[in-house]
């Protein structure tokens, strides 16, 4: 809250300030704007005020938690890939912990992670093991709620993210049965994701080990597919539906 609060004195040092059915700037009063309008047009301005690099990171972070908007997270991406980057890791990865952990929609987070970092084979490692592969341990033996929130969020977007680099995480969530349905999804979404990465037979081993009700959507048909060595559904245009109709 306190970021998100700094974030707002921010907006209102640059003239923007939120009324009750969007925002307005001082340059145009009259014109009301979305939070996507006010992301686009001030969120990269963060990473030229006078701060050092982690407290530009920590407001822009702020204007995250205030706008919603995916729009910062690129901004913030593009901070990290500027000439001045990249941006202070420990202050980077928080933010997304923080977030991933938080009681609320964290879509805009997720998003990023799936369509930004974790498509982009030079960064998906080393994004996967900071949001998650680094702790699964950790969130296995401590159990707690938001650590398990975030867990869960990850693992179902990590479609695009390395087979190899997934694959041991996987594992060793599904030591936890409150786990288990997100490690369902984390595999489908490796089937079905443009980028979606899985090695068949080992995927198929971990869909076996996984409690999940025998009326689980698209279960029989992961199966079907991974069972018959289909790694994913662009390469194998076919199989999906073959699945379908083999399991109705």
């Amino acid at each position: 809250m306190r970021a998100e609060e700094a974030a707002r004195r921010w907006l209102a040092d640059q003239g923007v300030g939120q009324m009750r059915d969007g925002w307005v700037s001082d340059k145009e009063p009259d014109v009301l704007l979305t939070a996507n309008q006010v992301a686009h047009a001030w969120a990269g301005d963060v990473f030229a005020e006078d701060l050092d690099a982690a407290e530009q990171v920590r407001l822009a972070f702020g204007l995250l938690d205030l706008l919603d908007e995916y729009w910062v997270t690129c901004e913030i991406r593009f901070a990290n890939e500027d000439a001045a980057g990249p941006l202070p890791v420990d202050v980077l990865w928080d933010g997304y912990r923080q977030r991933l952990e938080a009681d609320r929609d964290a879509e805009a987070i997720t998003y990023s992670l799936w369509v930004d970092w974790f498509e982009d084979h030079a960064t998906s490692s080393t994004a996967f093991a900071e949001v998650l592969g680094n702790d699964i341990d950790r969130i296995v033996s401590e159990r707690s709620e938001a650590l398990l929130r975030r867990a869960r969020r990850v693992l179902e977007c990590s479609g695009p993210v390395r087979w190899t680099v997934k694959e041991p995480t996987y594992r060793s969530a599904m030591r936890l049965p409150a786990l288990h349905s997100a490690v369902f999804h984390g595999l489908l979404a490796s089937f079905h994701d443009v980028y979606g990465d899985l090695e068949p037979a080992d995927a198929l081993t971990l869909l076996g080990r996984l409690d999940l009700p025998t009326n689980t959507r698209h279960l029989a048909e992961l199966r079907h597919a991974l069972a018959a060595g289909h790694r994913n559904h662009y390469r194998s245009p076919g199989a999906w539906d073959d699945a379908l109709r083999s399991c109705s």
